[in-house]
């Protein structure tokens, strides 16, 4: 068992190496690219030559001394703007112009460290306060933020996770261009949502959330935020709602894969800098918080018009959850995981024992002592094919099934324990963030 279980482990670590594809020479294909534009221009070349030739000697002969410039002053060819006034006023323009004081660019300020005793070595100095390292705070990224509640002097703003991830400090600008200090109220990065507050004195607008259950596919988007940062703040674009509910991945700081998101599609333009900016309808209410975009596919074809959005009635269920406990408290299983796709079929057939008929679940990898899976029975080896009734095809759909119950939630398991299917009743009664749990490269935590 010993020499399997060695393979077994090498065979998660091989599985996870990824590979790169080489690119296709950029030099190449640029120069095909030359030589047909020089062709296409040779030939415009010789077409305008031939053209111009015959020109001349149409011009020669066909009267145009009879439609001859008159001579004269040039000041009658002045010119005015018209006092008639026009007056637009669009529901979109009416949206634009309830939300825009609410909406904000969100600074992320970290440390840089920056050592003063470089030159001070070049030149042969020997001081040790040139040899000091200063640790400045500079500007890492920007995003956007929308103001949602003002309480006394204390205004709230709801933004990405993503936007604040790793910040020393915090500094908002409003849409007057105020700059103010943010403090961080909570953050989630399962959602990729994060609460901050601010000194709200001379803040006068705040954001409404609509119900984003209500929104129809092709009814009017639009993003308001901060594309490329605070120099083009508050920019709108407008689109419609592409879709209600997509379901697209979701990936931590390092790239793997952590869950599934339901979020809005829209295809009004989102930009680098729109991230936690807000997605109204006509009304003016936020329906979504832009979070990303798809810019290309994995083969790299370009895509346009593929943005996504927090649909909002999330937003306002993490935000009271962020305001009360400053994090999100989820149920936990207590277990390391891999996905039973990683396990190779001999491999399941000789140290899982799984029957043929057994195509997805994923593999426990450990029980922590005392936990809610060690509690039903669980063990090394064991995979767990549905919870609650529905079934496990990865590891991220085990986590979206279990983050769908709450703490203290009883729910169904079925699993199988040396190749035999059993059921038991799992008793959420633990947070990821109270389970000690000792995990891998190649394993995940629930």
């Amino acid at each position: 068992m010993d020499n399997n279980n060695n393979q077994f482990n090498n065979q998660q670590h091989d599985h996870n190496e990824e590979t790169t594809p080489t690119p296709e020479p950029r030099k190449r294909r640029g120069g095909l690219t030359l030589t047909k534009v020089a062709v296409t221009a040779a030939v415009a070349g010789l077409l305008g030559g031939g053209a111009a030739y015959g020109g001349i000697n149409y011009f020669n002969n066909s009267g145009m001394n009879d439609t001859a410039v008159p001579a004269g002053s040039n000041s009658t060819g002045n010119t005015k703007t018209s006092n008639v006034n026009v007056n637009v006023s669009s529901q979109s323009t009416k949206a634009f112009n309830k939300v825009k004081g609410a909406m904000v660019s969100v600074i992320n300020l970290q440390k840089e460290n920056s050592s003063s005793g470089t030159l001070g070595q070049l030149f042969g100095s020997s001081s040790s306060s040139n040899s000091k390292s200063k640790s400045e705070l500079e500007e890492a990224s920007e995003g956007s933020g929308v103001i949602y509640k003002k309480d006394g002097n204390v205004a709230y703003i709801v933004t990405n996770n993503h936007v604040v991830s790793g910040s020393s400090a915090l500094r908002v600008v409003t849409s007057s261009g105020k700059q103010l200090q943010a403090k961080l109220v909570g953050k989630d990065a399962v959602t990729d949502l994060a609460v901050l507050k601010v000194n709200g004195s001379s803040l006068k607008t705040v954001a409404s959330f609509g119900n984003s259950d209500n929104i129809k596919v092709g009814e009017t988007a639009l993003a308001i935020g901060s594309p490329l940062g605070s120099q083009y703040a508050t920019s709108l674009t407008q689109g419609i709602i592409s879709a209600k509910k997509r379901t697209i991945e979701t990936t931590n700081s390092s790239g793997t894969q952590t869950g599934n998101a339901t979020v809005i599609q829209t295809d009004a333009a989102i930009n680098p800098g729109n991230s936690g900016g807000a997605l109204i309808n006509v009304g003016g209410q936020v329906v979504g918080i832009t979070s990303s975009k798809i810019a290309s596919d994995a083969e790299g074809t370009s895509v346009e018009g593929m943005g996504f959005a927090i649909p909002s009635n999330e937003v306002v269920n993490i935000i009271n959850q962020l305001v009360k406990n400053g994090k999100v408290v989820r149920p936990a299983l207590g277990i390391t995981y891999v996905d039973l796709a990683n396990v190779s079929s001999a491999q399941q057939k000789s140290i899982l024992k799984l029957p043929s008929n057994v195509e997805n679940g994923v593999v426990v990898m450990s029980a922590s002592a005392g936990s809610p899976a060690k509690k039903a029975g669980l063990s090394k080896y064991d995979v767990i094919t549905a919870l609650g009734g529905h079934q496990i095809s990865d590891q991220s759909t085990l986590r979206d099934i279990l983050y769908k119950y709450k703490l203290n939630d009883k729910v169904s398991i079925t699993y199988y324990h040396n190749g035999k299917k059993k059921t038991s009743t799992i008793k959420l009664t633990e947070t990821s963030s109270q389970l000690k749990t000792s995990s891998t490269t190649a394993t995940s935590e629930s």
